[in-house]
């Protein structure tokens, strides 16, 4: 069975830094895209950034510039690197996967089936 298992959240002081990783496992074939969403309380999921196999990259505008989506293959672990915090990412992180059996196109054109537990991260101002 496909697993993700997301790890590094926590608190920290507005300004600070966290490492999230996501351990995945179980899948037959590489997924075609790879992303991170946040929950807030009560809230839908939002997309916070995704990769594509291929490189390419993608961040919503509020954490542009600030979060980096990164991937190591040999680990079979995707991160996301939250620098510059702020109070308005304190959220649930969730790892996301899709489970198309083969790639033709842009994130966009996948649906993320395989979700992970969540992270806790919290922002203190």
């Amino acid at each position: 069975d496909v697993q993700l298992v997301e790890s590094g959240g926590g608190l920290v002081q507005a300004g600070g830094s966290l490492r999230l990783s996501c351990a995945a496992s179980g899948f037959t074939s590489s997924p075609c895209c790879m992303s991170w969403y946040r929950r807030y309380p009560g809230k839908k999921y939002d997309l916070v950034s995704e990769m594509h196999s291929d490189g390419r990259t993608d961040y919503a505008d509020s954490v542009r510039g600030r979060f980096t989506i990164s991937k190591d293959n040999a680990k079979n672990t995707l991160y996301l690197q939250m620098n510059n915090l702020k109070p308005e990412d304190t959220a649930v992180y969730f790892c996301a996967a899709d489970s198309a059996p083969y790639c033709s196109g842009t994130c966009s054109s996948y649906e993320y089936n395989f979700w992970g537990q969540g992270t806790q991260v919290t922002v203190s101002s």
